[in-house]
């Protein structure tokens, strides 16, 4: 039996898979943080561009004090920021020069822990990216490159290892982790799936992150902590199960009737756990339920963020209705598109894709499929996201390169760099600040300029009173005030002014 550490998702993964990433501000993070630091989990999934980018566009608050924020409430665990390395909040590629600027920020504030993902797995640019990350953060920045997952044709386990061992022979990157983001990884394809990983990692730690949207990854995780895997990630109180990762409370009790040992303080845990039940009772939000198992995810293999988002957005569309129909389109764009394994950017390119397909079906003109093609989709066929592991269907590859768009594209110039974005910016622009402004609205950044402090403290259970006291102080002014219930009764009476 082994010894297994934790990773915690909630702050990062868990708020993104159930609660659209908006779920938690500062004040959430801030009266939690210093429990969290003592539970003993080997890391925090703490942030992401997306993650930072909704802080400013949502809430007006800064990313960077947040960072800064936890790295004082939170001295001995490490922060884990989850990115591409070719992108920075907004969808297009950035310079090279951008993408150090970002993780020497990051490191300057606080982040200690990286995780790479290149979603093509172009080994070229993992590592160039986790040279950049050691540049910046030294001997000190831990690097994980991802193996993200998924089922097709082309990803077998030999294709696995075979970037396993890639990974491997880099002296730049320190661990690996197979990330499943669809919760598609069941118990039997894991008991194949791991052992070629790990044989190919030659003695380099692999940890697992597989969400719950299934609920097959409890078991997954139970399968992969016997074969030797010996982090796993999860998710705390309503942060865990659904859409994200198993919760941490049954995993750790299912983990050591099996007979290993994971070493958390088991009353922290539980406080962080009940501490993250009550603020999405306070706020009304969903609560992570367990899943049954659904065939229909394997054909779209959608990530519970992306779902959650793309619900939003058909609400807001008025077109709830069609969401069975642009799921099953969903995976019929994805095979004539290679395969893109459904992580972060390529999830919102094929599902942008589905729904404009869906879009001109239902139109009044009676469109085809392809009429209309986003930007980001012409950039991946162009190349400009990485080779797609599968070609193109040709006929896809016509229709979407025959667009007078397709060719402006394969003609727009290179990024800007950062001397660049400074001429644009201003010189005395700070780096977050200039970072902050190059991949959002100039608008959303001055919101968050001239917003006030953010709060760093919160009680779920004065949530209701505050929300009282918030309404009456936007109603008219009242001359009397009653409050009556069994047993007491008071009534307060302004006086009258002249």
């Amino acid at each position: 039996m082994a010894d297994l550490e934790l990773v915690d998702v909630s702050l990062r993964d868990g708020n993104q898979s159930l609660w659209g990433a908006t779920g938690l501000r500062t004040a959430h993070v801030a009266q939690i943080a210093p429990v969290l630091n003592r539970v003993g989990f080997r890391a925090l999934d703490f942030s992401s561009s997306t993650a930072m980018g909704v802080s400013v566009r949502t809430h007006r608050e800064d990313p960077w004090d947040l960072l800064r924020l936890t790295r004082k409430a939170m001295p001995d665990t490490r922060l884990q920021f989850i990115g591409t390395g070719f992108r920075f909040i907004s969808w297009e590629r950035a310079h090279p020069e951008v993408m150090e600027l970002v993780y020497t920020s990051l490191v300057n504030a606080g982040m200690d822990r990286f995780v790479v993902l290149d979603p093509t797995h172009d080994m070229d640019a993992v590592r160039e990216t986790a040279r950049i990350i050691k540049r910046a953060g030294g001997a000190s920045a831990e690097v994980i490159a991802a193996l993200t997952y998924t089922v097709s044709a082309a990803h077998d386990d030999a294709f696995y290892a075979g970037i396993a061992e890639q990974y491997a022979n880099c002296p730049d990157i320190d661990r690996a982790y197979v990330k499943d983001p669809a919760g598609i990884l069941t118990p039997e394809r894991a008991g194949t799936l791991l052992p070629a990983v790990l044989g190919a990692l030659n003695g380099k730690p692999l940890e697992l992150h597989a969400h719950a949207s299934l609920g097959l990854s409890p078991l997954t995780c139970l399968v992969a902590a016997g074969l030797g895997v010996r982090v796993l990630q999860v998710g705390c109180g309503a942060l865990g199960n659904g859409t994200s990762l198993p919760d941490a409370e049954k995993l750790v009790a299912n983990l050591r009737a099996d007979g290993h040992t994971v070493d958390v303080d088991d009353r922290l845990l539980a406080a962080v756990a009940r501490y993250f039940d009550s603020v999405a009772e306070a706020e009304g939000l969903p609560a992570g339920q367990p899943r049954e198992y659904d065939a229909a995810f394997m054909h779209h293999q959608v990530a519970g963020g992306v779902m959650t988002t793309l619900r939003r957005q058909l609400s807001e569309l008025g077109m709830e209705h069609r969401f069975g129909e642009v799921m099953e389109e969903v995976g019929r764009v994805r095979a004539e598109l290679g395969y893109p394994i459904m992580v972060t950017p390529f999830p919102q390119m094929v599902i942008g894709q589905a729904l404009a397909n869906v879009l001109s079906a239902h139109s009044l003109n009676g469109g085809a499929r392809y009429d209309q093609v986003p930007d980001q989709v012409i950039r991946y066929v162009l190349g400009k996201f990485g080779k797609p592991t599968m070609p193109v269907e040709p006929s896809v590859l016509d229709r979407i390169l025959g667009r007078p768009r397709a060719l402006e594209l394969a003609e727009e110039p290179p990024p800007l760099s950062v001397s660049e974005l400074r001429h644009r910016f201003g010189e005395r622009t700070s780096d977050e600040e200039l970072l902050l402004r190059f991949g959002m609205p100039g608008g959303e950044v001055d919101g968050m300029v001239a917003a006030a402090p953010p709060a760093t403290h919160y009680n779920p259970d004065l949530q209701p009173v505050l929300r009282l006291l918030r309404e009456l102080a936007g109603r008219r002014p009242a001359t009397e005030l009653t409050v009556d219930k069994p047993g007491f009764r008071l009534s307060v009476r302004g006086g009258q002014r002249d």
